[in-house]
């Protein structure tokens, strides 16, 4: 069974709220709790979990140790895999210094750069490497993942020099789509996107409170 991808999406969240519910000795969880806690549909979170095979009992709902089993088992979390970093600039220095992706099943084993400057020197636990040394290193680590935090002028020059080392999965930061062949899989974290979801959203609910007020004033 193909899960679909906002399902996908979601299993990060369930798998939160989860651990969270654990942690404070709980056994069973409902989907309508789940529902609440993300402020989803309740039929939309009883489809999403369908979508594991596990199923809830009557009245008391589902197993969550089962539950975050199935969940991490689904996103290939239990499994880790190495990736290596390219861009050795702010961005990529803070991915490179943060250790919580192993939790996840993403291990940062290397960082790479063109600059001069930069290779050689250490940030966090990881020695800045020579871009033109990567292939090597993909090649003898069997590395499928990287991680793109370069600019966007040279976003597409990275990518095409990835997947020419063998590279299969490219998760891209850079503020710039990337054109890939059909077996090389892209995720793209959009800061700007995300940012301007934030905006909206925060617009609404402003003028959502200020409505309510003036409401309040006329009665």
């Amino acid at each position: 069974m193909t899960i679909p991808i906002p399902t996908v999406k979601r299993f990060p969240s369930y798998l939160r709220i989860l651990k969270q519910a654990k942690d404070g000795g709980k056994k069973y969880i409902s989907a309508t709790t789940l529902a609440e806690e993300l402020d989803l549909n309740p039929i939309q979170v009883r489809k999403d979990i369908s979508s594991t095979g596990i199923e809830g009992k009557p009245k008391v709902g589902f197993c969550i140790d089962e539950l975050i089993h199935l969940i991490v088992h689904i996103l290939g979390w239990d499994n880790t895999s190495d990736a290596l970093i390219v861009g050795a600039g702010s961005l990529g220095s803070a991915i490179a210094r943060y250790d919580g992706f192993e939790a996840y099943g993403l291990k940062i084993v290397a960082l790479f750069d063109k600059d001069p400057a930069k290779i050689g020197s250490r940030i966090g636990r990881f020695e800045v490497l020579p871009i033109d040394s990567i292939n090597a290193f993909i090649a003898e680590k069997r590395i499928s993942i990287a991680v793109i935090t370069v600019p966007a002028v040279s976003a597409q020059a990275v990518a095409d020099l990835l997947v020419g080392c063998g590279i299969r999965g490219i998760w891209n930061f850079a503020p710039k789509d990337i054109k890939v062949p059909p077996s090389v899989v892209v995720q793209r974290t959009d800061l700007a996107t995300s940012f301007a979801v934030l905006s909206v959203k925060l617009g609404r609910k402003i003028a959502e409170q200020e409505g309510a007020e003036s409401d309040d004033e006329l009665v």
